[in-house]
């Protein structure tokens, strides 16, 4: 009966994407693109099982909204997402799709504004950190050549840095105890005690499924995101494709194209792109502080 389901619910957003209504709006939207967008976006849910369980309306708003930043959905460039949610909409479980930009989203819109010269993520492993100085805002670590040995060390923090084309520059560092703990606090999915589990291999295999949340299957990943985001949303130039996906990641997009926060506290300040010939200026505007999502800033220089 499982298989049967899951057949139907297929059949069911293939049957939504082809409907006469649905192709005319997607030829509307998308242009001379529309089949390449349809093949990409019907690749992207045939191949995750829990995304076919969504209301079809949610993937193609989420996708739309790829579509106009010209990010690619596939999962193996990782530059967004449609990330399958289960909420209660009334009396009744509804499963939707959020739009939930990747970290290499962050650097493609970065890269792509003109105002950075360099930007860029990386973890820290045990061993590596000698020194960092955040009132200076300087690193010093001896990284492992050998990428095999490098790979096979646990990770201890995470450095994020970007340098406009102007030369001011901006760098952050965190301990992964740092991101555990900002994790458990914001994504009402993760909990840090029990990734403690799932990597100590604790967790029995029928209940694996509860732990499909980003933060569980690819920490680092969601762990650079957070890094990006807070450096570009506190002190970065935000180009008005960059500011748009900034507000809308994590979030249901719905067919108007406003964005519904789902697994955030609150909607997302918005912080405007200045003329370029604003760069110039060491001091950048950053985020409204009602955006403040670390909740460790106060200790941090």
């Amino acid at each position: 009966m499982g298989n049967s389901l899951v057949q139907n619910q297929k059949k069911t957003f293939s049957t939504y994407m082809t409907a006469p209504n649905i192709k005319a709006r997607i030829n509307e939207v998308v242009g001379r693109n529309a089949q390449s967008f349809m093949t990409s976006i019907v690749s992207a849910v045939s191949a995750n099982p829990a995304l076919q369980e969504c209301e079809p309306a949610t993937i193609l708003s989420a996708a739309f909204l790829g579509e106009g930043l010209k990010l690619s959905p596939s999962p193996q460039l990782g530059q967004y997402y449609m990330v399958p949610y289960e909420r209660k909409v009334g009396d009744i479980k509804v499963k939707q799709a959020q739009f939930q930009l990747g970290y290499k989203g962050y650097i493609q819109l970065a890269i792509r504004s003109g105002y950075y010269r360099k930007i860029n993520v990386i973890a820290i492993k045990d061993g590596e950190l000698v020194r960092f100085d955040p009132l200076n805002e300087d690193i010093e670590v001896n990284l492992i050549d050998d990428f095999e040995e490098r790979e096979a060390k646990e990770t201890i923090g995470y450095y994020a840095m970007f340098e406009y084309t102007s030369g001011f520059r901006k760098a952050i560092y965190w301990p992964k105890s740092k991101m555990l703990c900002h994790a458990d606090r914001f994504s009402k999915a993760f909990s840090k005690e029990k990734y403690k589990e799932l990597l100590a291999g604790r967790i029995p295999e029928k209940d694996m499924w509860k732990y499909s949340s980003f933060w569980y299957k690819d920490f680092d990943a969601m762990a650079y995101k957070t890094m990006l985001r807070q450096l570009i949303s506190k002190w970065g130039v935000m180009s008005v494709d960059l500011q748009k996906a900034y507000e809308a990641d994590e979030a249901l997009i719905k067919e108007d194209g406003t964005a519904e926060y789902i697994d955030v506290e609150e909607a997302p300040a918005t912080v405007p792109a200045p003329e370029k010939s604003q760069i110039k200026e060491p001091e950048q505007t950053p985020a409204n502080d009602a955006d403040d999502d670390d909740p460790f800033d106060a200790a941090v220089a």
